[in-house]
């Protein structure tokens, strides 16, 4: 049985401390009105920022109206819209940055629960042994899915005004867009939180069956629930493909509802499941570093490393192709969600292709260093880093636009769950035996080797 070190336990409470303090600040600071937002501008200008933006502002002004009488009316007017629009963003700020933190985490849970069903309907003998591991990581599923759930909950309610990570979800928004209002059939509050109850509920069944009949094969002389986690697992995998999907575009792709991609469900798959691969790899590593988990071996290792640079590589495949596409055909409602990447987060965009996908490569392309440990942890650790960037990417840009920097608020909501995590995976380590001893295929994996 593991032990919960009382370090790790209280490095965990440090980590969601410090992140609640900084969550904290982050909303505490963010101006509360269009006075703290004028000043910030005026400082802004005063420093020589904004100001490439402010002329551009002008020369579309003058290009498009000529002067007259009222034309100061016209430019307060659209100067108020501007700082509106401006507070608006800063008041996401805080938000975008924990629901980033708060999907990522819950989302590495998600991937380890997808390739341990995958696992369980291969029948695959090499893997029963990091089974523990992976039903230990995926115990963060239901506090990440309450939380999420949470914050849907006050995005669709409207409870803090400072909220508008969705812009569909405002009726004004939706009376005055017409590309919106054609969605609303399918983008409405009621419908879309029932989605997500239907999607969160059904995972995380499939997760507390899957570990019951896992721990109950244990107890038992046949494998009879063996079989049921089989059957089970196989039925899981057909909705979760389905709602994966449907989970990407409600989640995420609706934070920009003007856009789409046929591509986005694969893609936003690829990220999390490798970040869950490689989130098995780092706690197996740990585990075996305090002497825990003696018939994993650098085979098992080995094979690990091998998804988290397979995936590592299909991830970059669906970026490219998708990127690609976009760009050659130079529709002006595709291509617009690139060119605000490319332009307003030019490091992190470009940025998480280097960590994604040519370290893994430049890596773990070499067979003997997907078996040493420290060269493992350093990959990990970029991947993970990576793929957060990614989820940084995907869903800053349409919720805070040019006010974007990686600030008190987005460190300390990575840090604050980052602490839970840890807490509940190495928790429910703790709770059951680290070797499925009565798994058919239990010693084919303690004796896998090549």
């Amino acid at each position: 049985m593991y032990t919960f070190s009382s370090k790790l336990k209280t490095f965990s409470f440090v980590l969601m401390a410090v992140g609640l303090l900084g969550i904290g600040y982050g909303f505490l600071t963010a101006p509360k009105d269009i006075q703290e937002v004028e000043k910030l501008l005026a400082a802004e200008t005063h420093e020589g920022h904004g100001e490439a933006k402010h002329e551009v502002a002008t020369a579309t002004t003058e290009a498009h109206h000529e002067v007259s009488k009222d034309s100061e009316v016209k430019e307060e007017a659209e100067h108020r819209e501007h700082v509106t629009h401006v507070l608006k963003q800063l008041q996401n700020k805080p938000w975008a940055s924990l629901y980033v933190a708060c999907i990522f985490f819950m989302l590495i849970a998600m991937g380890t629960l997808a390739f341990y069903a995958i696992q369980q309907v291969a029948q695959a003998g090499w893997s029963p042994v990091l089974f523990r591991v992976m039903q230990g990581i995926t115990a963060y599923l239901p506090v990440g899915s309450v939380i999420f759930f949470v914050i849907l909950i006050i995005c669709g309610l409207h409870i803090f005004p400072s909220n508008s990570l969705f812009i569909w979800l405002d009726p004004e928004v939706v009376a005055h867009d017409k590309i919106i209002a054609n969605k609303s059939g399918y983008l409405n509050f009621p419908f879309w939180i029932v989605r997500a109850a239907i999607f969160l509920a059904g995972w995380n069944l499939y997760r507390y069956f899957s570990a019951k009949n896992c721990i109950e094969q244990d107890k038992a002389n046949d494998d009879l629930w063996y079989k049921k986690n089989f059957n089970i697992s196989a039925g899981f995998l057909v909705f979760f493909i389905v709602t994966e999907s449907i989970m990407s575009w409600d989640w995420i792709m609706s934070i920009d509802p003007h856009w789409s991609s046929t591509l986005f469900g694969w893609y936003v798959f690829a990220s999390f499941f490798v970040s869950g691969i490689t989130m098995i790899t780092m706690v197996t590593l740990y585990l075996k570093s305090r002497g825990y988990l003696e018939h994993v071996n650098t085979s098992h290792i080995h094979d690990l490393a091998k998804f988290m640079f397979g995936i590592s590589v299909f991830w970059t495949y669906l970026w490219f192709s998708q990127f690609m596409l976009i760009w050659y055909a130079n529709i002006p409602e595709e291509i617009t969600y690139f060119v605000t990447r490319i332009q307003l987060y030019n490091l992190p965009f470009f940025g998480a292709v280097v960590m994604n996908f040519l370290f893994p490569i430049l890596i773990l392309v070499n067979t003997d260093f997907k078996r040493i440990t420290w060269i493992l942890v350093m990959a990990g650790i970029v991947i993970l880093l990576g793929h957060y960037i990614d989820f940084f990417n995907m869903i800053m840009p349409g919720t805070v636009g040019d006010r974007w920097f990686i600030g008190v608020s987005e460190i300390a909501s990575v840090l604050f769950f980052l602490g839970l995590f840890i807490y509940v995976v190495f928790t429910a380590l703790t709770k059951t035996p680290l070797l499925p001893k009565r798994n058919p295929y239990i010693e084919e994996s303690k004796h896998f080797h090549y």
